[in-house]
């Protein structure tokens, strides 16, 4: 029983799996062998080292939109990850987390934090008034997101945004343009509002 509690705590907390004592550490490992070999024999993903993808989160990799996941990196309990993506080594996907790569993909930089309920959408609809919005077409630029990146809690981030290393999108935030490196920006639309440099 407590061994499937700690499975769930991992799940949502998968930090924790990388500090386990050695007595968990082994039926750990052995467990999250077992459900990576599982998700590679059903979808299109490579898997690095020491990483831990919570069995509640959904990975959909079909031919054509691969998701290469880096050593180090984790995803938390419902997470929703639809490819082509690349995430680099110690990225952190924490729960709730929904990213599309529609065509072009998302690209996010080594050492990069999503925190939870955040948004990626890769792709966007047509808007003209002469066709129902089902008939749009979809264009897909890609989103790519630098290293040592921290997304904040239920921002959104939308097709075609560059996010540079360093920078900082706030809780809430909506990002709709590109975010220097190093800048903090915050509300909706996102703006500058500081930077890691104590710039203002």
């Amino acid at each position: 029983m407590y061994r499937e509690q700690h499975k769930l705590r991992l799940a949502y907390m998968p930090w924790l799996y990388y500090t386990l004592k050695p007595k968990h550490a082994a039926w750990a490992r052995a467990w999250q062998a077992e459900l990576q070999a599982q998700l590679s024999s059903l979808e299109d993903v490579e898997i690095g080292e020491e990483v831990f993808i919570a069995p509640q989160a959904r990975l959909f990799a079909e031919p054509g939109r691969t998701i290469r996941i880096g050593s180090g990196t984790f995803i938390a309990a419902d997470c929703v990850l639809h490819g082509p993506l690349v995430l680099g080594r110690n990225v952190s996907i924490n729960h709730h987390v929904t990213m599309d790569g529609g065509r072009a993909g998302i690209e996010i930089g080594r050492d990069s934090r999503i925190a939870a309920y955040a948004t990626l959408y890769a792709f966007n609809h047509g808007t003209a008034a002469a066709k129902l919005v089902r008939d749009q077409p979809v264009t897909s630029a890609g989103i790519r997101i630098g290293c040592d990146v921290w997304i904040g809690a239920q921002a959104g981030i939308v097709d075609g945004v560059h996010i540079g290393d360093g920078a900082i999108v706030g809780m809430n935030a909506q990002v709709t343009r590109n975010v220097a490196p190093g800048s903090t920006v915050a509300g909706n639309p996102a703006a500058p509002i500081g930077s890691r440099r104590g710039e203002r």
